[in-house]
């Protein structure tokens, strides 16, 4: 039994029903439980020998309300091909246009959590959903990792995920006024808002966006067939 297989095993007797899935896949377990059983099962796994996962690498946040779709509808033709005419997922949005309906069944936000045990040379993969999507809330896993702030800082402002029992919950990367999560499936890649520095008033400005969204639509050029039967000479007398 190799040390993934044995890993894998201890994961099944230690946490049996807690356990929602687990995958075993291109040499790594991920596992995914339940927001009411996320704390204990994070602990389990940094407290217990057995495990010894004391390093969180990365903690991110997932927003599914688009998964598995494209990003653009194309359309290919004998005359060419085109990309990007219209937007087939809602990232294309404008500031006030409506969100489509979510395709995909289930829970949208989720959490994911990478760890490393130093100690037995192994590393998991653990993934939460949240319950509600128009707030979603996990527990914090800073008491347990306290490296991890900063992490969840970044979710919240990027996702609008939650953790509750964080210490210090605040934005980290967008300013502090900031309105909306730029990781969200239905934020304006233009952004809601834009920001300059107004020389008059001494101060930054909020304005509304100016960009006007384009897209571009690439193009192959195929040769004509007729042209390409015809010889040099048919060719200069063509043209």
């Amino acid at each position: 039994m190799t040390a993934i297989e044995k890993l894998s095993e201890q994961l099944d007797q230690v946490f049996t029903s807690k356990l929602q899935s687990k995958k075993l896949e291109l040499g790594e377990i991920t596992i995914e439980v339940s927001t009411d059983d996320y704390l204990t099962v994070c602990k389990q796994l940094h407290d217990n020998e057995s495990f010894a996962f004391e390093i969180l690498i990365d903690l991110c946040g997932i927003d599914y309300s688009a998964y598995g779709q494209d990003e653009w509808k194309t359309d290919a033709s004998a005359n060419g091909f085109s990309r990007g005419v219209e937007s087939a997922q809602h990232g294309r949005l404008k500031f006030g246009d409506e969100l489509p309906e979510n395709e995909n069944s289930g829970k949208r936000f989720a959490v994911i959590v990478h760890l490393l045990s130093i100690k037995n040379n192994q590393r998991l993969r653990v993934r939460v959903f949240a319950e509600d999507d128009a707030y979603p809330v996990v527990k914090s896993v800073v008491d347990i990792w306290n490296g991890v702030n900063w992490f969840e800082r970044e979710a919240f402002d990027l996702f609008g995920i939650h953790f509750d029992g964080h210490p210090d919950l605040r934005r980290i990367l967008t300013d502090y006024g900031f309105v909306g999560h730029p990781f969200r499936k239905d934020f304006p890649l233009s952004g809601n808002v834009e920001m300059r520095y107004d020389e008059e008033q001494k101060r930054v400005v909020y304005e509304p966006v100016s960009i006007e969204p384009r897209v571009l639509v690439p193009r192959v050029i195929r040769e004509n067939k007729k042209r390409q039967n015809l010889s040099a000479n048919e060719l200069e007398s063509e043209d």
